[in-house]
């Protein structure tokens, strides 16, 4: 009996999830779940989305322009400079794929109001982080964003009409505007404002297929500490530094529920949830290894499952395995709700701390079983609404006619927003008219984005609604102090 305890002291903790002495960081990942993961990164698209480094730029604010910049790009290219290199390190040592090392910042309306005179001037701001994000390694920036969920400062405003220009001149750089939340209501000024600001973006980079739409996001209840882009910030909240990571495992969920065929939803919701706690783990792994390595605190796993274009790593399919012929079939909404609390209720166990937006992802071009189930006209842009008020974002990478007129989308932005609001939940919008397309047509992204069929979208007029002004006020069960 004493040789048994030291021989487990020596090992570690006794792991009570599965019986067996504990190794590696801090305790918390065992020799079995190693193996376990590297049959999901080989077999299943299991990876890592995204490691993200929250920087707070408050330290940088002056209200000289050049001087503004300099900091910004020092504060970043000293923060960040070993985030490449990490990222590289953990892949090699863990076998586990990183996908995307990316920074966020703070919101660049607060940090640039005192500089900024002009749109052209926050523009040059985003020239700055686009260099920095290049320097460091890092494959996008976000954080070029202002948060106007109850009204917009001047600083606010020259942001968001700067956006569709330095979206266009940069690369790297994502941006994000919150406009609702349910302690404030729904700005519908600055709702009116983006839905004409989408249109000139896609405008500007229509010899792209509007590409440039995939960096801007709009939100209702946006985290402070939300690792996936485009709507990645820093929020105001949070320390100097912080690492928060993102998963994805939609294909280990899915190979997971095939062993499960035909069984009651009491197997099938412990299955997922199980599954999840496994996906999050490899998270935690990460991030406690990338912090150690970045000497940054970590922060947050986000437990959402972001699906990409490969085949077996959509959302849509696990839809399928739960007994859909489709993805938009009726029982899609229920089923989608299920997946959302179960992957919550397991990753939660597998986590410290999580945050972000930490739900199920249901994004048309990134996802080949939505793209399949909107070519096979089972899924419409009302279905898709009435999929959000149960998953973590909204209408994600949504392909619409070039020729939709900026009231429309915002009319669409705002039954987004209304139902964050109202579900105290984060919803968002993420729409792409392409100039020039209509419904029958496709456009390619490539990469991690995909394809994307043209959506029809609703013809008749919300103007005489959406040219009102002012703010829509936010719902009774806001008031609870």
């Amino acid at each position: 009996m004493r040789k048994c305890t030291e021989s487990r002291r020596m090992c570690g903790k006794i792991d009570r999830w599965t019986g067996c002495p504990q190794k590696g960081i801090d305790g918390m990942i065992n020799i079995w779940e190693v193996n376990e993961t590297n049959k999901m990164v080989e077999q299943e698209n299991l990876d890592v989305r995204t490691i993200t480094i929250g920087i707070s730029l408050l330290e940088c604010i002056d209200s000289d322009l050049k001087k503004l910049n300099e900091n910004i790009y020092n504060r970043i290219t000293t923060v960040a400079k070993d985030l490449a290199a990490v990222g590289e390190k953990i892949e090699n040592e863990y076998g586990i794929p990183i996908v995307n090392k990316r920074i966020s910042v703070t919101p660049i309306a607060l940090v640039g109001g005192a500089a900024c005179k002009t749109p052209e001037d926050f523009a040059t701001i985003a020239d700055t982080l686009d260099r920095a994000a290049k320097a460091v390694g890092a494959n996008l920036i976000g954080g070029y964003s202002a948060l106007v969920s109850k009204g917009m400062t001047k600083a606010d405003e020259m942001l968001i009409h700067s956006i569709p220009m330095a979206l266009c001149r940069t690369e790297r750089v994502c941006s994000s505007v919150n406009l609702a939340s349910t302690k404030t209501g729904i700005n519908m000024d600055a709702v009116k404002l983006m839905g004409e600001i989408l249109l000139e973006l896609a405008e500007q980079s229509k010899d792209r297929d509007s590409a440039d739409c995939m960096k801007l996001v709009v939100f209702c209840n946006a985290p402070d500490d939300n690792p996936f882009m485009a709507g990645a910030f820093h929020g105001v909240t949070e320390a100097d530094a912080i690492i928060n990571v993102g998963v994805s495992g939609p294909g280990v969920v899915k190979t997971a529920l095939e062993k499960v065929r035909g069984e009651n939803f009491e197997v099938l919701c412990e299955t997922i949830k199980k599954t999840a706690f496994k996906v999050t783990r490899v998270g935690q792994l990460v991030a406690q290894e990338a912090s150690r390595l970045l000497n940054i605190p970590f922060g947050i796993v986000d437990l959402s499952l972001a699906p990409t274009p490969a085949i077996g790593d959509s959302v849509a399919d696990i839809l399928c395995e739960i007994g859909l012929e489709y993805a938009g079939a009726p029982g899609t909404t229920a089923a989608l709700a299920m997946l959302n609390d179960q992957v919550k209720k397991g990753g939660v166990m597998a986590s410290s701390y999580v945050g972000g937006l930490s739900g199920a992802f249901i994004p048309v071009s990134e996802d080949q079983g939505m793209i399949d189930a909107v070519q096979a006209g089972a899924i419409t842009l009302e279905k898709l609404e009435a999929m959000t008020c149960v998953c973590s974002v909204g209408l994600d990478m949504i392909a619409i006619p070039g020729d939709t007129k900026a009231t429309t989308i915002s009319g669409m932005i705002a039954d987004e927003m209304a139902l964050g609001m109202v579900n105290q939940k984060t919803t968002a919008a993420r729409l792409i008219p392409v100039i020039g397309k209509g419904v029958g047509d496709t456009v390619e992204f490539g990469g991690l984005f995909g394809y994307a069929p043209i959506m029809p979208v609703n013809q008749f007029s919300c103007d005489a609604f959406i040219n009102r002004g002012g703010r829509i006020p936010a719902p009774i069960h806001s008031f609870k102090n």
